[in-house]
């Protein structure tokens, strides 16, 4: 199949969840013989060669504003796509659904990832949010397909607008790095520290992260890995901390982002919109312990593998001293965290689930012994029952 990805930033991923996803489901559908173009951002991508890992990339540019910079490239990425021969264009962010009938019209067909409930972000105005939930209902009806990455988005949709989507979720891989390159170059030892990564925005939780950790008697770090361009008011206020065990190395991607998440002592998820974090994902699928933000979108992930805190930073406080204490609890859960993302969270799975429903919405013969048409069909019947469509498994 032709394939093209746009309403990003770009890839190499060097931003956030969506381009990371970008990177990993593009690349392994090349591998498998389709053709995929990337579009990216040129004020955000600086690698200029035509093809990153077999992904063709186009880059071409925006308006570098916080409230134009997705839809000003996207709708240049939809005028040039129209001139391709893709016959599947993937919009990600539910902002950019406003512009997903227009491919339909050459004959494309459209799939919005929706992700999470991004007008509930404080960077948004009244006017943003009202643009975000106009996007929402547009999503409904405007695109082919619309994929939730998270059980609980799916539920909205169905309850909210009625509407089916496919839950397709985000996914990890199931390894440590043993390099330690980044760890020397910011004076860590292994284990010796907790982990947090996130863009530095309100809603994301760090300053929580930060007070809870200035309450904990403890010799190892904290180490606050991200950045947000149009947040630099909350940055200053993170950085305002006096304990200089906490460490802000900026945005880190790569090598580096594995070799932190791969020799942390502990990781700490905060988050409280969107979808299913890949940095969750990720996290346990580097056999870390993890605690996390107990919302209805982290807890389908972790649930039962990770350690689930309120929104307060007394009661994350006792939580890291327990972890800190409790060696064998900690061992526990790093055993849970790796089962699960085998069960769940496999990017081979993830590729394939893609696969499927593209090609079912280019009429195209499934593979032998899939289950796919059946529980999409039944899902047509029901009008989205509480069981999404799962990833294919190994084998399937």
């Amino acid at each position: 199949m032709n394939i093209a990805l746009l309403g990003i930033r770009g890839i190499p991923a060097n931003y956030g969840g969506f381009e990371t996803f970008a990177e990993e489901l593009s690349s392994r559908l090349v591998h498998r013989g389709h053709q995929v173009v990337v579009y990216g951002r040129t004020n955000n991508i600086s690698y200029r060669d035509p093809y990153y890992k077999g992904v063709r990339i186009v880059l071409l540019p925006t308006i570098p504003h916080k409230y134009f910079d997705t839809v000003a490239h996207t709708f240049l990425s939809v005028g040039h796509v129209l001139f391709q021969n893709a016959e599947i264009v993937l919009i990600c962010n539910a902002a950019n659904s406003i512009f997903s009938f227009v491919p339909r019209l050459a004959g494309k067909k459209t799939v919005v990832n929706v992700d999470g409930l991004e007008r509930k972000r404080q960077k948004w105005n009244f006017l943003g949010k009202m643009v975000y939930l106009l996007s929402e209902w547009l999503s409904t009806w405007l695109p082919s397909a619309i994929v939730t990455d998270a059980r609980a988005i799916q539920r909205y949709y169905r309850d909210r607008y009625g509407k089916r989507s496919y839950f397709i979720p985000y996914g990890a891989e199931v390894s440590r790095l043993k390099s330690r390159v980044w760890l020397d170059r910011l004076g860590l030892e292994t284990e010796a520290y907790f982990l947090y990564v996130s863009r530095l925005e309100p809603e994301n939780n760090a300053l929580l992260v930060i007070r809870a950790f200035e309450r904990v008697a403890t010799g190892k770090k904290l180490v606050i890995v991200g950045d947000a361009p149009y947040a630099q008011d909350y940055i200053r206020k993170l950085k305002a901390t006096t304990d200089s065990r906490i460490l802000f190395p900026g945005a880190i991607y790569g090598q580096g982002y594995q070799e932190l998440q791969s020799h942390a002592f502990c990781y700490i998820h905060a988050t409280e919109v969107g979808g299913t974090h890949p940095a969750l994902i990720e996290a346990m699928g580097c056999g870390r312990c993890v605690l996390y933000l107990d919302t209805a979108e982290n807890r389908e992930v972790a649930d039962g593998a990770a350690i689930p805190f309120p929104k307060s930073a007394e009661e994350l406080a006792k939580k890291i001293a327990a972890v800190l204490e409790n060696p064998r609890q900690r061992e526990d859960y790093q055993r849970r965290a790796l089962e699960r993302v085998r069960e769940r969270y496999r990017w081979e799975d993830v590729t394939t689930a893609y696969e499927r429903l593209f090609r079912e919405l280019t009429g195209q013969e499934q593979p032998e012994n899939s289950s796919w048409e059946q529980e999409q069909s039944r899902q047509r019947e029901e009008l989205l029952p509480s069981e999404p469509v799962e990833p294919a498994s190994p084998g399937s």
